[in-house]
């Protein structure tokens, strides 16, 4: 059996995406481990979810740094976890080279919109004001720009004509729920790379990286 590939997970708030991630990394033939998740914020939930699944759980505060010192901290802890991939679980901080040079297309970041959609913040309500027909959420690979990245999946759901901001978000968090653990398992397993600029998937048969929700 293939040992699972170790991941970091960066997080600040709830930890709901964390939470799909350690319950499928419980998985007897999980791809992959949570190996340590780290926060910019020492009250955030998820750092809680994560001591209550037994997985190391470190605050690194950011206030009073630079962007590049605080990721040079980031990395300094991933990398004393062994960790393979780092996946940004509702971590709003816009990473630097420092962090992304150090794991070369191997940062995943669960956006709720379909990029290059609404990138930035509320997605859902960015859609809602736009009138979008559908909305959704996106796994891509982080570069510097903001949700800029290769897309690597995509799952996709209507506007209801009653939708609210929180309805339509919640409608997308399921999505992302679904989508994020199956994406990181992708990544762990080597069935992912990039070319031209484009990710490439060698996806199991049966499995998409498109997804549609009611």
């Amino acid at each position: 059996m293939t040992t699972p590939a170790p991941v970091g997970v960066l997080v600040s708030g709830r930890g709901s995406n964390l939470g799909a991630l350690l319950d499928a990394a419980a998985a007897p033939d999980a791809p992959f481990r949570i190996a340590v998740v780290l926060s910019n914020r020492r009250d955030a939930a998820a750092l809680d979810r994560a001591r209550a699944a037994g997985v190391p759980a470190v605050w690194i505060p950011h206030r009073g740094k630079d962007r590049a010192a605080f990721d040079a901290e980031l990395v300094a802890a991933l990398q004393a976890h062994g960790v393979a991939w780092v996946v940004c679980a509702g971590f709003m901080r816009v990473l630097t080279p420092v962090l992304l040079d150090a794991y070369p297309d191997r940062v995943l970041n669960i956006h709720p919109s379909l990029l290059p959609a609404f990138p930035g913040l509320k997605g859902p309500a960015q859609a809602l004001a736009h009138g979008a027909r559908v909305a959704g959420c996106t796994v891509h690979l982080v570069t510097t720009g903001v949700d800029a990245g290769p897309i690597v999946a995509q799952g996709a759901c209507p506007v209801q004509p009653d939708d609210t901001e929180d309805t339509l978000a919640a409608r997308i968090l399921r999505l992302e729920h679904a989508l994020l653990p199956r994406a990181v398992g992708w990544a762990a397993q080597g069935r992912l790379r990039v070319e031209e600029g484009r990710v490439v998937l060698d996806l199991p048969p049966g499995q998409s990286a498109s997804r549609w929700a009611t």
